[in-house]
């Protein structure tokens, strides 16, 4: 790794501290009025080199190698771990670079494996050499020889979109959740205080409160911050990140569910979000904030050959649903074309979710007591990414059509499917 790579680990044992101070605050605050400036300073000559040293060793215990068939990654101090990732199992590599990794010049990969459920990463690594080991691992993927997957160089791409960071800022006003993580910060710690005069139960309340207030609006903002998508011969990338910068890649022909967000202060301006559930990865944005149009034509290079339905396409489900969910079973819809299984739900949120027919891995029908009597039926679909896409309310008759044919659906759609490789 990097000979920065040390810092990366440094501060674990000031965590171990930090960490018994907030278990017990009382104790902490009565050993801190203890302490005098020669206690301190004995602690600060024994606490920063231990953790220098703890560093060091973590550092000097890490090693990767790239063999013909897979990438190995040994780590650890005490208990030595060594992964064997194959190569023809990598579905996305991501570059990332947290702030003072950019101030470093370093960087970190972070690998999306068929299987399993927790990324394994390089931190760190140079940048440059980041992203050449990046475009050799790749390259392997997809079949090159290794005596020549290090020449073919990271492919290149053209850019589709961009995020202003206007348009950004201004969805982001026009988020319900935005305000209402803000209004709640502000008047349930109030209340609290007037209630209880207890500064302990109101921090124990306002600071979560405060921390999901910043995350649904200035979190969202610097990680959503320039927001570009390129399309490459290894899939979309995606880069974004005002602070912390990210390179990822949404891989070709692994995108389980495709769905359009439209909040409903977005749709005066004809705004929608665009989500993605990709089986064995974390990558779930695609767009944060884009016109429809332009959205539908990226959904359209994500799930090639795929429409997106409108709303007159959408079949609602019949009145008598109303007497499950009043008013909110308008918001719901199905549409199920050639490509893609269709399903909306929401009246004040909407969300479209789309399903390739080929990635259905299994089909449900579902009723309740109350939902037989009405002759309703909710009709679930389950994709690879371990995720469920719900048709709700439907006539039971067309319920249960729907479920046989669905299932025919899935077994041609899989086997008529492209093998899903990089660099196709």
């Amino acid at each position: 790794m990097h000979p920065v790579t040390p810092l990366r680990r440094a501060w674990a044992p000031v965590a171990v501290l930090v960490g018994w101070a907030v278990h017990d605050p009382d104790q902490a605050q009565r050993q801190l009025t203890r302490l005098t400036t020669t206690h301190l300073l004995i602690g600060l000559a024994v606490l920063i080199p231990a953790a220098a040293l703890y560093g060091f060793l973590t550092w000097w215990f890490t090693h990767y190698a790239v063999t013909d068939t897979e990438l190995r990654i040994r780590t650890g101090l005490l208990f030595r771990r060594t992964a064997h990732i194959r190569l023809e199992r990598i579905q996305a590599i991501d570059v990332t670079q947290p702030l003072l990794a950019r101030v470093a010049g370093v960087a970190k990969l972070k690998l999306d494996v068929i299987g399993t459920g927790k990324k394994d990463e390089l931190a760190f690594l140079g940048a440059d050499e980041a992203r050449a080991l990046r475009a050799e691992l790749l390259a392997r993927a997809a079949g090159f020889a290794p005596e020549t997957a290090h020449e073919v160089g990271e492919a290149p791409a053209r850019q589709l979109l961009r995020v202003p960071p206007g348009v950004l800022t201004v969805s982001l006003l026009l988020t319900g959740a935005t305000w209402g993580t803000l209004l709640a910060a502000a008047v349930v710690p109030t209340l609290l205080w007037l209630a209880t005069h207890n500064l302990w139960t109101v921090l124990a309340t306002a600071l979560p409160l405060v921390g999901a207030a910043g995350a649904s609006s200035a979190g969202r903002f610097v990680g959503e911050y320039d927001w570009t998508v390129a399309e490459s011969p290894d899939g979309l990338r995606i880069d974004h990140g005002l602070l912390d910068r990210a390179h990822e890649t949404v891989p070709p022909g692994r995108v389980q569910t495709v769905r359009l967000v439209e909040p409903l202060l977005w749709r005066r301006r004809r705004w929608v979000r665009v989500e993605l559930d990709v089986a064995g990865s974390s990558n779930s944005v695609l767009l944060p904030v884009a016109p429809r149009e332009i959205a539908e034509s990226v959904v359209a290079r994500v799930l090639p050959g795929v429409s997106v339905p409108t709303g007159p396409e959408l079949s609602r489900p019949p009145r008598r649903a109303a007497r499950c969910r009043p008013l909110w079973w308008r918001g719901h819809g199905l549409a199920v074309t050639d490509a893609v299984f269709a399903a909306r739900y929401g009246l004040l949120r909407r969300s479209l979710a789309l399903v390739p027919h080929a990635k259905v891995q299994s089909v449900r029908l579902a009723q309740g007591p109350w939902r037989r009597a009405l002759r309703l039926a909710d009709v679930h679909v389950d994709t690879g990414a371990n995720k469920t896409v719900t048709a709700r309310l439907r006539d039971a008759d067309e319920a249960a059509e729907l479920l046989r044919a669905q299932a025919e659906r899935s077994r041609t759609g899989r086997r008529d499917a492209p093998p899903d490789r990089w660099m196709a």
